[in-house]
């Protein structure tokens, strides 16, 4: 129950905020929960009480999309350890940001964004380096003089005007004694903490398979093993989510691919081992492997799929 609460929040947030949310990922295994998009872009969201419950390999999944889709990933939970998510505060987990409801609500819909990231040291926070220098010099100070105010090294504030965060007591530090502002807040849908690029999966496809066909044709391949598709194919400015599987198994997919498909500005395409018909599920075009096998270039293929 405290998962689908968590849920009902997020999904309420996003239409409040005028996104376009997508229906719930509800097969598993299952690397996201929800994708919405809206007017920052696409979000590819994981939502779990507790965020140490995201391993490094759920991580790598929605670091790899969210490159793939030009998307941003994030992950909305309620508890890192023992203790609750503070509002107003980042927290990373494998290099991907996580917040609190209360955090996303007031990025989305109040256009606050968060001041701090939290770890286990503490609360940090990202200081203007430039303007701290500006300021210094205003005040005729050297590093030096600003380095035995704050009781630091002159290589410290170097760091800071530099761009190295901070703690916040000591950011608070600044601010006071220059009655000015000098933490940047954190955009959660653009500082991105790293981006990857590779799928590890990538080796798995086969040559001699339905996957396999579509490289012939001219499709670029991204597999992943947690998400309701089996792939993510790119064909010139075309984005696909495409299945692979038996009619009894892959059917009940095409709908919700179809639907993400939607949500993502992308087709959707499941190819069957045991069928050959051609039908559109929703927004869906199934297939069956010998349809597929008859087709030579990517376009023959987008030309049979739903916009």
């Amino acid at each position: 129950m405290v998962q689908e609460r968590l849920i009902q929040t997020v999904i309420s947030i996003l239409l409040t905020a005028g996104y376009d949310v997508s229906e719930r990922c509800l097969l598993r295994p299952r690397s996201f929960d929800l994708l919405a998009s809206g007017k920052q872009g696409l979000v590819i969201i994981k939502i779990v009480s507790q965020i140490d419950s995201v391993s490094e390999e759920i991580a790598f999944d929605l670091e790899a999309m969210a490159h793939h889709l030009k998307a941003v990933p994030i992950i909305i939970g309620e508890r890192a350890r023992d203790a609750p998510l503070e509002r107003s505060a980042v927290y990373l987990r494998y290099g991907l940001f996580a917040v609190a409801p209360s955090t996303l609500y007031d990025y989305l819909v109040e256009g606050v964004p968060p001041l701090v990231y939290a770890s286990p040291g503490g609360l940090y926070v990202g200081i203007d380096g430039t303007r701290l220098r500006e300021m210094r010099e205003r005040h005729n100070l050297s590093l030096g003089d600003l380095a035995h105010i704050l009781g630091v090294s002159r290589r410290t504030i170097s760091k800071y005007e530099s761009g190295m965060g901070t703690t916040l007591e000591m950011a608070m530090k600044l601010e006071e004694l220059f009655d000015e502002a000098i933490v940047q807040p954190i955009d959660l849908f653009k500082d991105r903490p790293h981006d990857l690029t590779e799928s590890i999966y990538s080796h798995e496809i086969e040559a001699v398979s339905p996957a396999g066909h579509l490289i012939e044709m001219g499709l670029e391949l991204h597999p992943f093993r947690r998400a309701p598709f089996h792939l993510v194919a790119l064909f010139e400015k075309n984005t696909i989510f495409a299945c692979f599987g038996t009619a009894q198994k892959t059917f009940r997919r095409a709908a919700l691919i179809g639907n993400l498909s939607q949500i993502a500005h992308a087709r959707s395409l499941c190819i069957l081992s045991d069928y050959n018909k051609e039908r559109k599920i929703g927004k869906t075009l199934v297939i069956g492997e010998e349809q597929l096998y008859s087709l030579e270039q990517g376009s023959d293929l987008i030309d049979l799929m739903p916009e």
